[in-house]
């Protein structure tokens, strides 16, 4: 095991620096100054290591190598309690009061997933203070938190995509501790709590992997971001072994739930077992009575990472419905929202199929996108209309609440909660939050230059952030005002209730209602230019969800068979997004003895009746004369 090891009362340490001749462990106090230094064994792997008397857990250390005369961090700290250019800390993980023996997870096709940024999601920015919003989220009726990336990383703020010290929870945000007792909390909570780790690249400053061996990087792959890991090349596998411990180090020993991997198409790996994969079995192996929970995001849409037989991830993002609800919430299709009409189709066949790319050519890269996934279980495709990355790309942070009408958001809503897919809410969305998501980053100031002008350079590629007016507008991810004004107003829960109130009845109806999630079929039918429905099919009986993206749809005639009413049922309205208490106008049921009628910029979900239980239309009495 890399890293370090308390053994009684001495502590083993173990790095991994093949082309160096001598590396020095040097212990220090907190101010900087050296206390004793211990010089470690090298083995014929490159591996250098040593058992230290008199150190033990809370004591500072650093590197030196080959007598350079400067100190470096441990490539697997365990926190680095001054950031990234200072000391690493030997944490004691065996001394941690847990009280979730008795978690095991939850179910695969079970989660609801609530995207958080724990430097955002409350005014402290810590675990401690997160903590205290846990049954919150559970009362919501959110089953999975899932963390944005938390290794260390150098500044006072950020995305935590930048991270360099992979095994270092983040010290912006408390301490190992803390950590363990914000997961300890969810467990008890009924919560599953997965994180966000970044295994394509490294953060450009604070990085010191190559000083300890210039192999940890590929030589032949390049990402988004630099260069890439080398996890298929020469002496690859103590990098292999290095990001596999990782991953099992978060799950071991601080109980998360599961892992997202970032951006996995740059994740480049030709060996006969593809890293992720392996990552995944031997994180199954070791925890053979726990419900872990794998998500990859994915760009190019390859279903080897999910399909049976392949690289077993348990779900993944699908970038194709976000896209499609964007252009019909905002009239958009600009970018990367070319290839999208925001069609009725659009919705079906992602109810249908998950991916609406599946092969087809793809304008916007000028190539094929994605490949088969039509045998795939719905509840693997990860479904949502706001993330981090898309509130933020919209250049001035807006929600998508923000650009859209309510009653638009509320159909919207009720689409993404209703379909059986897995949904995911990024933190604020249900109460429908004033707050934006800015882009954020704390560097050196050179460094920070060049990152706002390659922010300012990726958001041209959408026409209308392109022009004068809005490039003067784009916030300065360093300044740490973008930062402060990315926080939440929880207080706003209260304030938006009616939309709080929305989220709330959505989630209780997807976990009771059984049809939600686990239909034997589900299929659909454009009914107008702006409206569809899908009819879920059960054993015993079966339900519809009619949504209208446009004006008020009279269907006569109304010949879908989709719509027709099980033997000796009528339609009833089951729940409405525009019922009163979320700030609707009220919608009478849509199938009538005037046929059917749908109401604009709404969503209803529809329940059989007995039709003896229904009572019959009022009909509009003659003028009297």
């Amino acid at each position: 095991m890399i890293g370090t090891n308390l053994i009684g009362g001495n502590v083993h340490f173990r790095v991994w620096a093949p082309e160096r001749h001598a590396v020095t462990l040097v212990l220090e106090n907190g101010k900087g100054i050296k206390t004793s230094s211990y010089a470690l064994k090298k083995d014929e792997d490159g591996f250098f290591s040593g058992i230290v008397p008199a150190s033990k857990a809370g004591s500072l250390y650093r590197y030196q190598l080959d007598n350079d005369g400067n100190l470096y961090p441990d490539p697997a700290s365990y926190f680095q309690p001054q950031g990234p250019f200072g000391p690493s800390q030997i944490i004691d993980h065996k001394s941690f009061p847990w009280t979730d023996q008795n978690w095991t997870g939850i179910p695969e096709d079970e989660h609801v997933i609530y995207e958080l940024h724990i430097g955002t999601f409350v005014e402290d920015g810590t675990w401690l203070a997160a903590a205290e919003e846990l049954w919150e989220l559970k009362d919501l009726g959110i089953t999975t938190i899932e963390v944005m990336p938390i290794a260390d990383f150098a500044g006072r703020f950020g995305w935590g995509y930048d991270g360099v010290n992979l095994f270092a929870p983040c010290h912006l945000y408390g301490t190992p501790d803390d950590l363990k007792s914000f997961i300890n909390k969810a467990h008890e909570a009924g919560l599953a709590v997965i994180l966000d780790v970044v295994c394509n690249h490294l953060g450009p400053s604070g990085n010191f992997l190559h000083l300890f061996s210039e192999n940890y990087f590929s030589k032949g792959y390049k990402t988004d971001w630099g260069a890439g890991i080398n996890f298929d090349g020469e002496h690859s596998g103590p990098v292999r072994e290095y990001f596999i411990q990782n991953i099992l180090y978060w799950i071991e020993k601080f109980h998360f739930d599961g892992l997202r991997f970032d951006a996995t198409q740059n994740i480049k790996d030709s060996s006969e077992k593809y890293i992720i994969q392996e990552m995944i079995e031997q994180a199954k192996s070791r925890n053979p009575n726990r419900n872990l929970y794998f998500v990859a995001e994915n760009e190019p849409q390859n279903s080897i990472f999910f399909e049976p037989g392949g690289y077993g991830v348990t779900s993944v993002w699908n970038d194709d419905f976000h896209h499609t609800a964007v252009v019909t919430l905002t009239g958009r299709s600009e970018a990367y929202y070319t290839d999208y009409k925001g069609s009725p189709q659009e919705f079906i066949s992602a109810a249908k199929y998950g991916f609406l790319y599946q092969g087809q050519r793809y304008e916007w890269q000028e190539q094929r996108r994605g490949t088969p996934a039509f045998d795939i279980a719905r509840f693997r495709f990860v479904h949502f209309i706001e993330n981090h990355d898309q509130v933020a790309n919209s250049g001035r942070g807006y929600r998508i609440n923000n650009v859209t009408g309510p009653a638009h958001y509320r159909a919207m809503s009720a689409l993404l909660l209703l379909l059986p897919q897995t949904p995911m809410l990024f933190q604020g969305q249900e109460f429908g939050s004033s707050k934006p998501f800015f882009y954020f980053a704390d560097h050196d100031s050179e460094l920070a230059q060049t990152v706002a002008k390659g922010r300012a350079e990726f958001l041209q590629q959408f026409p209308s952030l392109r022009t004068e007016e809005m490039l003067a507008r784009l916030p300065d991810p360093g300044d740490p005002q973008t930062f402060i004004n990315s926080k939440l107003d929880l207080k706003e829960r209260h304030q938006y209730h009616e939309i709080y109130q929305l989220y709330k009845d959505l989630l209780a109806l997807r976990r009771e209602d059984h049809l939600v999630i686990h239909p034997e079929r589900i299929d659909g039918a454009v009914l107008g230019p702006e409206c569809f429905v899908l009819r879920y099919f059960g054993k015993d009986e079966d339900r519809l969800l009619l949504v209208n993206f446009g004006r008020d749809l009279s269907l006569r005639p109304a010949p879908e068979p989709l719509l027709g009413p099980m033997a000796g049922k009528l339609w009833t309205i089951a729940w409405s997004s525009e019922h009163p208490k979320y700030g609707g106008t009220g919608a009478a049921c849509p199938d009538s003895t005037r046929n059917w009628y749908i109401p604009g910029h709404a969503a209803i979900w529809m329940r059989p009746t007995d039709s003896s239980e229904v009572k019959p239309d009022i009909k509009k009495s003659e003028e009297t004369k």
